[in-house]
């Protein structure tokens, strides 16, 4: 995915970024019946956000080997293709991972199912390695780590951050 426009697709800069991954853990939680997802800001400038949902949905290739969905390095026909997108707690609309990974000097996505956990980096977007298994832990969900890139870190905080992220789903519960 070419990178996108910042000021269209992450209008309010890190804020919507962090929406967007919320939005996609509060997806899983309306499927489960409830959710828990924790936000949080490193010293290196990156956030993780994880969640104890199911984890991404994976598939196998014709060579046994397990295959992502999609959903970090290709637009989500969702919100792009079916105008106009759902908005976000911060007024914009939601365009989905893949916007996320786009704007984002890198990205690890980090999945835990039930048949196993795998990992996979990203740099604007594009993967820069195969989707490795990581050890399984008995938990199951998503974890997103990303540095936003250049200026899109305009000073968001926990406690800006909080009422927005509460706004986003009834089942899913978000610490900051």
């Amino acid at each position: 995915m070419p990178l996108p426009e910042p000021t269209r697709y992450a209008p309010t800069g890190l804020c919507h970024l962090i929406l967007e991954v919320l939005a996609y853990a509060a997806d899983e939680a309306e499927d489960l019946g409830a959710g828990r997802a924790v936000v949080e800001f490193h010293p290196d400038g990156s956030v993780s956000v994880s969640d104890d949902g199911r984890g991404t949905q994976m598939a196998v290739g014709d060579d046994g080997r397990p295959v992502r969905k999609p959903v970090m390095a290709t637009k989500d026909f969702r919100y792009f293709d079916f105008p106009p997108a759902t908005p976000l707690p911060d007024g914009h609309p939601r365009y989905g991972m893949s916007v996320v990974a786009a704007l984002s000097e890198w990205l690890v996505h980090t999945n835990r199912r039930a048949e196993g956990a795998w990992t996979q980096r990203y740099r604007h977007g594009v993967p820069v390695d195969d989707l490795v298994a990581v050890p399984a832990d008995g938990t199951t969900g998503t974890s997103v780590r990303f540095l936003p890139a250049a200026g899109l870190d305009n000073g968001v905080s926990a406690e800006s951050l909080r009422p927005l992220a509460e706004r986003l789903s009834e089942v899913l519960a978000v610490e900051v």
